[in-house]
């Protein structure tokens, strides 16, 4: 199962060599800030961005159509509470799946001298990437108030921050993307959880 699923009959030890090869200077410093940007403990301040996005984007609406206003309101608040709820609960099943999964990372899987590292070398708790869920937690939260060039900067977001993993050495392809398919899930069900509360409150305005 697990070359099926994670060994992908060699594509994922393939890709990632694909991928952790291309070298420069000036490309291990962009992958080195994606890896910062992912970091989950920037939580607070990008909690703090969206409230302060959300603040803005509502105080400029027109108050001319009430209902339009309580309905952009209610999505921004959807939003933010979202994205609170899905990190903790993003954050609680990636600290129990790591250490219960233990797949090991790139340089301890491969033989010596076959993997670039950047950074401090890590050696267990491969799958899922932490900093490619986070990356995708926050875009998949943000997702139904952005538009279309928004929209793409998140995708961008997400790919940079998943490809820094493997580009520094410390993640497969098949780490990140499990990364980004756990917190995915996650936001989609936190949305549907809380959508009834959202309609209800919407049909008593009306």
């Amino acid at each position: 199962m697990k070359a099926i699923l994670y060994d992908w009959g060699g594509l994922n030890v393939w890709l990632f060599h694909v991928i952790n090869n291309v070298r420069s200077e000036y490309w291990d410093r962009i992958m080195l800030l994606g890896t910062e940007l992912g970091e989950h403990t920037w939580f607070p301040l990008y909690l703090a961005l969206i409230a302060l996005g959300a603040l803005i984007f509502v105080a400029r609406m027109p108050t001319q159509s009430s209902a339009q206003y309580q309905v952009q309101a209610a999505r921004w608040i959807m939003v933010i509470a979202v994205f609170c709820i899905a990190y903790l609960l993003d954050g609680v099943l990636i600290n129990q799946l790591k250490p219960l999964l233990d797949f090991p990372r790139p340089p301890l899987a491969l033989p010596s001298g076959t993997v670039h590292i950047i950074g401090a070398p890590e050696y267990h708790h491969s799958l899922p990437s932490g900093h490619s869920s986070f990356a995708m937690l926050s875009v998949a939260s943000l997702w139904p108030v952005l538009n279309r060039w928004w929209r793409a900067a998140g995708v961008f977001f997400v790919l940079w921050v998943g490809v820094s993993r493997i580009s520094l050495g410390a993640h497969f392809p098949a780490d990140v993307l499990a990364g980004f398919l756990l917190s995915l899930i996650i936001v989609l069900l936190v949305y549907t959880a809380l959508q009834p509360l959202i309609h209800r409150n919407n049909s008593r305005r009306t």
